[in-house]
């Protein structure tokens, strides 16, 4: 299975026309909170399809779920806050940082070691970001 990115830009440029003055009256005036009752429900139905073991509906609802996550992003762009590359940095950086033992050679001898130093890495990032 590969990376398409391009995929993933299409999304964002129909995202960003349901947003534009001339896109969906209802994408435009969402906001973080209206839109709360909407990830609710999709990240639901998202958990049913897990349950179900049904890849065509889980590949929907990850889609449905994505779109609002994007929707969330762009709102918060648009209020100068932070866009979809911040979150993407983020994660990534996180991802890394918390995995030692895969991106910094670091050893380890079980899988309770390896929970034991996450719970440690993240109250160390806990402590740093509340400073």
């Amino acid at each position: 299975m590969t990376h398409n990115n391009q995929e993933l830009l299409t999304l964002l440029d129909t995202i960003t026309t349901l947003r534009s003055p001339h896109g969906c009256p209802w994408d435009k005036k969402q906001t973080c909170n209206s839109l709360m009752k909407h990830l609710q429900s999709e990240c639901d139905e998202l958990l049913t399809a897990i349950r179900n073991d049904d890849p065509n509906n889980i590949c929907e609802e990850l889609g449905d779920l994505l779109y609002i996550l994007i929707m969330i992003s762009e709102i918060n762009k648009d209020l100068g806050l932070f866009d979809l590359p911040d979150v993407i940095r983020t994660i990534n950086e996180k991802l890394i940082r918390r995995h030692p033992h895969v991106f910094a050679g670091q050893a380890y001898e079980s899988e309770e070691q390896l929970a034991a130093q996450w719970q440690a890495i993240k109250a160390k990032e806990k402590k740093q970001n509340s400073v």
